[in-house]
């Protein structure tokens, strides 16, 4: 489809000074095919990875908690032709570490911080701590991921 009504999921990609283990365009695929499945029409979306030091000062000044995060969304809402707009920042070196706890590799935490990232961009929410895990946006989550990373399908 082309034209006005087409859609226009735009998603940049970029490291801020640290190494990502998967490829940018990779990932920004990733979250324009959650973007599709979430029927977002049109998007403008940057994910960021950065630095424990950049991530603890995110947190600390945005979310008043100390020490790096894993992601960060800041949903900006939407332009006036209703395009979901947000920034995600992603620290590897949080993933690493919940890559080793979680027993899982270190490009599927990603994936899944990716995901999540865009989940919250399109105003997903969860409850804090072990809950999560439980909530609807969680099982979205894994469901995307396992349908777009994990086990994808050779037409997508």
């Amino acid at each position: 489809m082309t034209g006005p009504r087409a859609p226009l999921r735009a998603v940049s990609v970029q490291a801020d000074g640290v190494r990502v283990p998967v490829s940018a365009d990779r990932l920004a695929e990733l979250s324009r095919r959650v973007l599709g499945a979430l029927r977002v029409k049109r998007s403008l979306i940057s994910v960021t990875f950065v630095t424990s030091r950049t991530s603890a000062t995110l947190n600390r000044r945005h979310l008043g908690h100390r020490g790096p995060t894993d992601v960060i969304t800041f949903a900006l809402g939407a332009d006036p032709a209703g395009a979901v707009i947000a920034d995600i920042y992603i620290c590897p070196d949080v993933a690493r570490r919940q890559a080793k706890a979680f027993g899982v590799g270190i490009r599927e935490e990603i994936a899944r911080l990716v995901v999540h990232g865009t989940l919250h961009a399109c105003g997903w929410e969860h409850p804090e701590g072990d809950e999560r895990m439980m909530s609807p946006m969680w099982r979205r989550q894994e469901q995307l991921l396992h349908r777009f990373w994990i086990t994808p399908s050779r037409t997508a």
